[in-house]
């Protein structure tokens, strides 16, 4: 498999792009997206069986149900990165080693029952929290030092809406090509 084939299999929606501009209809759209992202899971994963829970979506890659508890593990820190911006003068997040947590024993757990309850409570909480945000804090940013970098509250609603969509194509990816990555 030649470099762009693995690079379009990591990257099935492409990577983030912010926009030069960004608008309230972008955010809005974004918004959407975030609200939207536990149903499209679970739409996804409804009826799988173990084997199919298994299926990677790329060659050394996570499989579906790792991809799961990935998103709620990285969406439960999305909701208090938003917190600590509206709260704290700038914060300075914690990263974590998302890749050593989808090995622990919860991160690769076959039922995703409570992996799909902390989705749909953290998205259902962050869909209301984003809809109330003014235009001043949405400019609000927090420090994060893995990126060595700024990021505006605005600019990190459309990051969340893309990590949904970049997972959420993860899981289609996955069962299109059932288990050959395996």
């Amino acid at each position: 498999m030649s470099p762009e084939e693995l690079e379009q299999l990591k990257f099935p929606v492409g990577t983030f792009q912010k926009p030069n501009t960004i608008t309230q209809d972008y955010i809005e759209e974004c918004i959407n997206t975030i609200e939207a992202f536990p149903q499209n899971i679970k739409d996804q994963i409804n009826g799988l069986d173990l084997n199919a829970l298994n299926y990677k979506y790329r060659p050394n890659g996570w499989n579906i149900k790792q991809v799961v508890h990935h998103c709620a593990d990285s969406h439960m820190n999305s909701i208090i990165r938003f917190k600590l911006a509206l709260t704290e003068n700038t914060p300075t997040i914690r990263p974590y080693y998302e890749d050593r947590w989808a090995t622990l024993i919860d991160g690769n757990d076959n039922n995703l029952e409570n992996s799909l309850h902390i989705l749909t409570g953290v998205h259902g909480k962050l869909g209301k929290l984003l809809r109330n945000i003014s235009k001043e804090d949405l400019k609000r940013e927090f420090v994060h030092p893995e990126h060595g970098k700024h990021f505006s509250l605005e600019e990190t609603i459309g990051i969340y809406a893309w990590h949904s969509n970049h997972h959420l194509a993860h899981i289609k990816q996955a069962l299109k090509f059932k288990g050959a990555f395996n």
